[in-house]
């Protein structure tokens, strides 16, 4: 298998460009005047080296949160819901693990729907409905 390969072991060296002359200046007046003992000041710029503009919605939207009062959160499971899913599976006599393994979900998921901290997922309740033959979905 000795045929005609070889490798280059020659190092390739990759550098960022060269500062310009103009930054070398402001690095020189800069050092210059920290020698002198003079005061720098510093200052960042919020949308340096990012490809956004500074645009007036954003500043919009974040005035419409400080100023929103009403308290927001997630529609959370009903208890009807609830006792429903966990008839359902007593009746079929299901551990959570179980369920959650008929209806490929983690049992954490039922869990959440049984403990009522789940965010209702109608894709969800559908896969229990089918799984545990109850009508889970309908009036309220």
């Amino acid at each position: 298998m000795s045929g005609g390969f070889s490798q280059d072991w020659e190092p390739i060296v990759i550098r960022k460009k060269a500062p310009t002359s103009a930054a070398k200046k402001d690095e020189k007046v800069v050092n210059a005047a920290r020698r002198a003992g003079a005061e720098i000041e510093s200052i960042k710029k919020s949308n340096a080296g990012s490809n956004k503009a500074a645009s007036s919605s954003t500043s919009l939207n974040t005035r419409k949160l400080d100023e929103e009062t009403e308290i927001v959160a997630h529609e959370r499971v009903p208890s009807e819901l609830k006792k429903a899913i966990m008839q359902g599976r007593m009746d079929k006599k299901l551990t959570q693990s179980q369920l959650a393994q008929l209806i490929n979900e983690k049992p954490q998921i039922i869990q959440e729907y049984e403990s009522g901290k789940a965010i209702p997922n109608q894709q969800i309740i559908g896969k229990l409905e089918r799984a545990l033959g109850v009508k889970l979905r309908g009036k309220k």
